[in-house]
């Protein structure tokens, strides 16, 4: 599988999960809060926090019922820098979805190493070339598309000579039932592709990541708010930062648990031999006896003759005397 970089970290198989914290929309078009949902991520544990910079007429046609909605949560691209430098101090990477030429050069402006595509721009052909064509990483949201739609999109970026693409599976329903996830489709994608590939969640609460972790996703992005009851349309599918650090802890312990596929005991050896069993002789023995049967048991701890040598020794013979309840040693008989 081919890797990319993002800000010197690996993105890949064998490589810490890269975990986003989508802010979008959840500035409520206000910087400060816009700081708070940085400050927050960074103390939640997440490598990155993601926003949607736009200009409403990039994307929304003035009849839209959404136009002025967006038009109200436009941020200037000052202020936008400013988030991004205070990003950069809370040791964060920032970044955004963008929607067009306009709202591109203020991402640029704010020094952002990777971008982010919405499910919905897939099939626009001159969005994802435009961020192809600034050679850095590019993150793809697949929501509501086809395997030959995202095929086309990653051949659209590629022909601007950028092969640093990692793909987001994703389920555009807000919010997504647990059976609606399809997790099996990250390993689809991972080998239709042969790229990085991640879940971005929609789901209620902080298992399904961690699932998603184990079935090999590489990246995980999720909503994040800094109160599920402000409004707005996604504070109340987004995690709160308690939330939001549970789910980076249970990514994070996914990952530990992989192990290297190597079937090795990891117990300490008197861990092992005090839950099995060998041979004991269940009476006094003396020195020439003929062993049989009825005269051994297998018991705890392990410290005599494997039970597998239980038909072996019945029929030999003690070279010595041996007390009821004592172990039979190799040494014992002949």
């Amino acid at each position: 599988m081919n890797k990319f970089t993002l800000n010197g970290q690996l993105i890949g198989d064998e490589e810490p999960t890269f975990i986003i914290a989508e802010a979008g929309i959840n500035h409520d078009g206000n910087i400060n809060i816009a700081k708070e949902l940085v400050q927050k991520a960074s103390d939640s544990g997440a490598d990155a926090v993601k926003f949607q910079i736009f200009k409403a007429e990039e994307f929304c046609s003035f009849n839209s019922e959404y136009f002025n909605l967006f038009k109200d949560l436009e941020i200037t691209e000052d202020e936008w820098i400013e988030i991004a430098e205070f990003a950069k101090e809370k040791n964060i990477l920032f970044t955004a979805s963008v929607f067009g030429d306009e709202s591109l050069e203020i991402l640029d402006k704010t020094g952002s190493t990777f971008y982010k595509t919405a499910s919905g721009d897939i099939t626009y052909k001159g969005l994802l070339q435009s961020l192809g064509k600034k050679g850095k990483p590019i993150i793809l949201s697949t929501g509501m598309a086809t395997i030959g739609e995202i095929e086309e999109a990653l051949n659209f970026i590629r022909q601007t000579d950028n092969s640093n693409i990692g793909i987001l599976h994703c389920v555009s329903n807000y919010p997504t039932n647990y059976n609606e996830t399809n997790l099996n489709v990250i390993k689809s994608l991972k080998k239709l592709f042969q790229i990085p590939v991640g879940f971005s969640d929609h789901t209620d609460g902080t298992i399904i990541p961690a699932i998603a972790v184990a079935l090999g996703a590489n990246i995980i992005e999720k909503h994040f708010t800094i109160d599920k009851s402000l409004p707005g349309p996604d504070h109340n599918l987004s995690l709160e930062p308690n939330e939001f650090k549970e789910m980076v802890n249970n990514i994070r312990i996914t990952e530990v648990a992989f192990g290297d596929g190597s079937k090795i005991p990891m117990e300490p050896p008197e861990s092992i031999n005090a839950a099995r069993r060998s041979i004991f002789v269940t009476r006094d023995i003396k020195e020439g006896e003929q062993l049989k049967k009825d005269m051994l048991s297998v018991l705890r701890p392990a410290i005599g003759i494997e039970p597998k040598y239980l038909d072996f020794v019945s029929g030999k013979n003690i070279n010595k005397d041996i007390k009821r309840e004592n172990p039979l040693l190799w040494e014992d008989i002949w």
